[in-house]
């Protein structure tokens, strides 16, 4: 087990905190039979190979290993394994939703990056812990902004393509006992558009083997596939909008949305739509047993509100009266997509000019000014005042606060 790993001079690689030394340890700690050291290490691993959402050096490096220890059976935390590998893969999902892994543009945006990677020196392997950093960022910073680009694209293609090697085992581990496992397997597949054909049919088949008589899953799982599927191209059934379990037909409905478009159904529309407006699916009781999807951290309201642009303009004025609806209920990063899809549509040339009175707004501009200066939930985050909403409203040209709403709106003559 983890043959190679110390063959590696880690102390080469650079990842968030310089040295990528203490790695191999975090690597192997992920075997312990004690949950607090797995946890431990699972805790260091997204802090320095995925430092809020940044790829390094290193990344591509413990990818392998990963991936070795998931196809182990003996490793005690398939889950957590798949979780940091989808993570390395992508970042966070909400940047590529509901389309997709755009990784074509991706792969574009690299070209050119590893030459520069390669003339990068070793990070700092000292005692003097300031310094640690220095030597790598110096070198960064010597480089243009176009540069530190095709620098860290590379770095993140580097990453992902090494994760996607990994793509096989993920296809296995979709028969794995543990339903939470399975639903992170069909998750972690659904970013790897390269690979679809074989995806497609791996997923297709661990649908129809959940509906065997005997076998627990749960709906969670099958959605979490459906929603894959439709990911990678292949809509899912229209009989599942009928199914009598909700989180089923909702992921018919966005996999059903990312295939068609404009062209979807009646069925699947409404269903979007019944999503996208209601004042909150599981939003403050925590996920329902069993139905928990990873995607968008489990926000199905506001991913059927991120799907409704797949609609096309024919049904742009449902779509955002579907979204002034959910945004008076959410608060926190649930608000932040509500209000993210509803400025987009409120405002389609941009921002409002600077001083712009509200008796001129065109009606869904007032509209959203009006739902935003009424409700105080979508400018929290855990009770307290959310500055990512404020900025957010900000650059569409919108007070900045609810209370500087209210006044603004006052002022209609």
């Amino acid at each position: 087990m983890l043959d190679g790993l110390d063959d590696i001079d880690w102390a080469r690689l650079g990842h968030a905190y310089g040295a990528a030394d203490d790695v191999p340890d975090q690597l192997r700690a992920l075997l312990s039979p004690d949950p607090a050291v797995r946890d431990e290490a699972l805790g260091e691993l997204y802090t320095n190979v995925f430092h809020q959402g940044s790829r390094f050096e290193a990344s591509a490096y413990a990818v392998p290993f990963l991936v070795e220890l998931l196809a182990d059976p003996a490793t005690p935390d398939p889950a957590a394994v798949l979780g940091l590998l989808s993570a390395l893969a992508i970042g966070y999902d909400e940047g590529f939703l509901p389309e997709g892994f755009p990784v074509a543009e991706y792969r574009r945006a690299a070209e050119g990056g590893r030459e520069l990677l390669d003339a990068k020196p070793p990070p700092w392997t000292g005692t003097d812990e300031s310094e640690k950093e220095y030597v790598e960022y110096t070198y960064v910073e010597s480089l243009s902004a176009a540069e530190q680009g095709r620098l860290w694209a590379y770095v993140e293609v580097a990453t992902y393509d090494a994760v996607r090697a990994g793509v096989p085992v993920f296809r296995t581990v979709l028969t794995h006992p543990d339903a939470s496992v399975r639903t992170v397997a069909a998750y972690a597949l659904a970013w790897f558009p390269e690979e679809a054909d074989g995806s497609v049919s791996a997923l297709a088949g661990a649908i129809d083997a959940a509906q065997e008589p005997g076998v627990e899953s749960t709906p969670g799982e099958m959605a979490t596939m459906l929603v894959a599927s439709g990911l990678l191209g292949a809509a899912p059934d229209v009989r599942w909008l009928a199914d009598p379990r909700p989180v089923l037909r909702w992921a018919a409905a966005i996999g059903r949305v990312r295939v068609l478009g404009a062209a979807a159904d009646a069925a699947t529309v409404e269903e979007l739509l019944s999503w996208a407006s209601a004042p909150s699916d599981d939003a403050g009781t925590g996920p329902v047993e069993g139905e928990w999807v990873p995607f968008l951290g489990g926000d199905r309201g506001g991913y059927a509100g991120l799907a409704l642009r797949q609609l096309g303009p024919e049904h742009e004025d449902r779509a955002f009266d579907a979204l002034l609806d959910r945004l008076p209920a959410v608060s926190g990063e649930r608000s932040l997509t509500v209000l993210g899809v509803a400025l987009r549509l409120a405002f389609p040339d941009g921002p409002a000019a600077a001083g712009t009175p509200v008796g001129v707004l065109p009606p869904r501009q007032r509209r959203l000014a009006e739902v935003l200066g009424r409700s105080t939930e979508p400018w929290l985050i855990d009770g307290q005042e959310f500055g990512n909403v404020a900025m957010l409203v900000g650059e569409y040209g919108l007070p900045r606060s609810r209370e500087a709403m209210l006044t603004y709106l006052e002022r209609v003559p």
